[in-house]
């Protein structure tokens, strides 16, 4: 498995890519942008066309903005699925709707073909850094023939079940990480109006009961955790924008499935009302400056 086709170079695909390159596998990048490819280029060779270079690929790896997309590239007369080598593994690290994820792996499965879902959770810094988590959903030999190539991107790797369940994990824990990041964003904003020292809540709180992991390593007010976004002017990070869409999935899930999820439900709003005032590429835990009014 080491030649290695990796389509979507963009904020999170470059690093992944870059990283597989590193661990010695030859990996062929596309992406429709032009700066992303030039971008990659002195890592790898570049693609022409995704069909061409699906059959020459031990592995694919795709990394795209939403649902519509991955359907595009994997299914019809152009797409990966019709030109993909015999035996090719095929890796989906997008974060879709569940039900785009078992449809494209069924259709993987008409074709002889193992696919895996694989939503990442780490961001770029994660990405950079080759330390994602991986959760990932299909068939466990194909979960088995993956180990390798997906521990050249990421530090911990879980099955989490049959075909779209890596997505069905990526959303829930998305949909917690939305709701405790703005608890913890109220926190300090009430904690403004009392008077209350943000480091002071903050040693207060992440040592008791109100201790979380938006808190403790990704506190959104400067200071308390310094690698936190909160002290480069939030820039991301994750973006809001991306947790939004994160939230929305979550909605559509708990909508098919007459899931109660009120809490997710009000976070989405929240940060529907973040990108709508044009705070979408402010990292996710601007959310603390837009809930106490201070946003700009």
């Amino acid at each position: 498995m080491s030649r290695i086709l990796f389509a979507g170079l963009g904020n999170m695909g470059l690093p992944m890519a870059i990283n597989l390159a590193r661990s010695g596998f030859t990996v062929t990048g596309f992406d429709i942008a032009a700066s992303a490819m030039a971008a990659f280029s002195e890592h790898g060779t570049l693609a022409t066309s995704v069909a061409e270079a699906a059959g020459q690929a031990d592995v694919v790896i795709t990394m795209l903005p939403a649902g519509r997309h991955v359907a595009d590239i994997y299914l019809g007369d152009a797409g990966i699925l019709a030109h993909a080598a015999p035996g090719a593994l095929l890796i989906d690290c997008s974060t879709i709707d569940v039900d785009t994820a078992r449809q494209v792996g069924a259709a993987a499965a008409t074709h002889g073909l193992d696919m895996l879902d694989a939503p990442v959770s780490g961001g770029v810094g994660g990405a950079t850094a080759a330390t994602l988590t991986f959760m990932v959903g299909g068939p466990a030999t194909a979960f088995e023939r993956a180990r390798i190539v997906l521990a050249a991107m990421g530090k911990t790797i879980v099955h989490t079940g049959d075909s779209g369940a890596g997505q069905a994990a990526k959303i829930c824990n998305n949909m917690i990480l939305g709701i405790s990041m703005i608890a913890v964003g109220e926190a300090f904003a009430l904690a403004d109006k009392l008077g209350l020292d943000h480091q002071k809540l903050f040693d207060v709180a992440s040592t008791s009961s109100g201790q979380c992991w938006a808190l403790t390593s990704y506190c959104p007010v400067p200071g308390p955790v310094p690698t936190s976004p909160a002290n480069r002017d939030w820039q991301p990070g994750f973006a809001s924008a991306l947790m939004l869409k994160d939230l929305s999935l979550a909605q559509q899930a708990a909508t098919a499935t007459g899931a109660a999820t009120p809490l997710g439900a009000e976070a989405a709003r929240v940060y529907a009302g973040m990108v709508e005032s044009g705070d979408g590429g402010r990292d996710f835990s601007y959310a603390y400056r837009w809930l106490a009014g201070k946003a700009t």
